[in-house]
């Protein structure tokens, strides 16, 4: 009996170790708080937080504003994979024309604050999803492209040169040497892409929109709501992490996969 509880106990003691400065930092707020040293009209406590949360789903709300938030970040964090690494691929090095004309112009493009560029997206797309969903594509899919093409680029040119020596073909030396080699840097821009994608959420659901966490946030801060603003940042915050832990338990498992075979 002792054995099997050992190992969850081990689990849940090294689990609060390593979150113990996140737990002290939120039992201090909540102290703060209550004690009247951090002012509730600006900055709610976690309590207040959490039963604003707790209000939320009570009402039905908050799987409304969550599923329609995922919906919008996930099509543009898709798209931008699903553009960004081929794209990354054809200008890692393989396409040399192709890559002289385009990559400097895609540096270029990669450089702009993508807030200036609200006017040109609204114009062009739009209020409705559309846009919201270019708008999050548009910084996601930045780390994609060039973190795959950082990938390709660094790949032993030893390693190519005794793979082509042995006769491998152009699509045999991308499936064998280029795509395993890029892999960890493919899922390292795609987990900045993520975080990318929910960080714009915020800003394009605060246009035009009418369900979603962005507009909570800006629902909440029109109306005066602070704890309700902070539930729907820290919703954000928690559905950011969820997916970049999930990248990272694909990421861990691809490799090895790879690395097995």
């Amino acid at each position: 009996m002792k054995f099997f509880f050992k190992k969850p106990l081990e689990k849940l003691i090294k689990g609060l170790t390593g979150n113990l400065s996140i737990i002290l930092f939120l039992l201090l707020w909540e102290l703060f708080s209550r004690l009247g040293l951090i002012n509730s009209n600006f900055i709610a406590a976690p309590s207040a937080i959490l039963a604003s949360i707790y209000e939320l789903y009570k009402t039905g709300e908050l799987f409304v504003h969550i599923l329609i938030s995922l919906q919008r970040a996930s099509l543009g964090f898709l798209f931008a994979g699903l553009i960004g690494i081929p794209l990354g691929f054809i200008l890692g090095g393989w396409f040399q024309t192709i890559e002289s004309i385009f990559f400097p112009v895609l540096r270029f493009l990669g450089q702009f604050n993508p807030f200036s560029l609200f006017p040109i997206f609204i114009a062009l797309f739009g209020i409705d999803e559309l846009s919201k969903v270019v708008m999050i594509f548009w910084v996601s899919i930045w780390p994609v492209v060039f973190n795959t093409i950082t990938g390709f680029k660094e790949v032993d040119p030893l390693i190519v040169k005794a793979a082509r020596t042995m006769g491998l073909k152009k699509f045999q030396l991308f499936k064998k040497i280029f795509f395993p080699s890029a892999l960890p840097y493919i899922f390292t821009g795609l987990k900045m892409s993520a975080g990318s994608s929910f960080f714009m959420l915020i800003a394009a659901e605060m246009i035009g929109a009418s369900k979603g966490l962005g507009w909570l946030v800006l629902n909440a801060q029109t109306n005066y709501m602070i704890p309700r603003l902070f539930a729907a940042t820290v919703l954000i915050c928690i559905l950011g992490l969820i997916l970049n832990k999930t990248l990272k338990l694909i990421e861990r498992r691809v490799i090895n996969w790879k690395a097995a075979a």
